[in-house]
């Protein structure tokens, strides 16, 4: 890695780090440029201004997920439970997309919709292949899954005050998701 992708990534680390932290108004460039140790012109340089430099570490973040979590429209209890576990472990992203949408960016995020599409496409397929039950459409299933999958993320309001000792008992969360999402999917 040359010199700058070095400096880049070392942006991108500190952006995501303020990011998720105070959002895209509250975040300062100053900040982001003081934790990866590089000049404040560097970070416009490489991207322009901060609205840039936010989407930039939300599509890589995305990117992140669509690439370590496998869709699985044949076993979506399965694919459910690895939406809880990415949720679990990457908190950040979490409030990064809270952020996003509380600030209600306007950035059409296209990655996101054709991964989307590609989904909920899959799942027609799969229904209509007899796989998944028909009861409930494509994307209330999907919605459901993410919904309920990142529940006990720090950022979601209800999960973690219904159920506080959810982060001490993991796996029976984890059971949990798999029996309701297998329930839904039966229908």
């Amino acid at each position: 890695m040359g010199n700058a992708e070095a400096t880049k990534e070392k942006i991108l680390e500190a952006a995501m780090e303020e990011f998720s932290s105070y959002g895209i108004a509250g975040a300062r460039v100053d900040r982001i440029a003081k934790k990866a140790k590089c000049n404040k012109n560097m970070i416009y340089i490489y991207f322009e201004n901060k609205e840039t430099l936010f989407i930039t570490v939300l599509q890589n973040s995305l990117k992140r997920v669509y690439e370590e979590i496998t869709f699985t429209p044949d076993d979506l209890p399965d694919y459910a439970v690895k939406v809880f576990d990415f949720a679990m472990k990457n908190p950040e992203l979490f409030r990064l997309m809270t952020w996003y949408n509380l600030e209600q960016n306007t950035v059409n995020l296209t990655e996101r919709a054709l991964v989307q599409q590609k989904k909920i496409t899959e799942v027609v397929n799969a229904q209509s292949s007899g796989l998944i039950g028909t009861t409930f459409t494509p994307g209330f299933i999907l919605t459901t899954i993410m919904v309920l999958a990142t529940a006990w993320a720090p950022t979601n309001a209800f999960g973690p005050s219904y159920e506080p000792n959810t982060l001490k008992t993991p796996i029976e969360t984890r059971d949990a998701i798999y029996k309701v999402i297998s329930l839904i999917t039966k229908m």
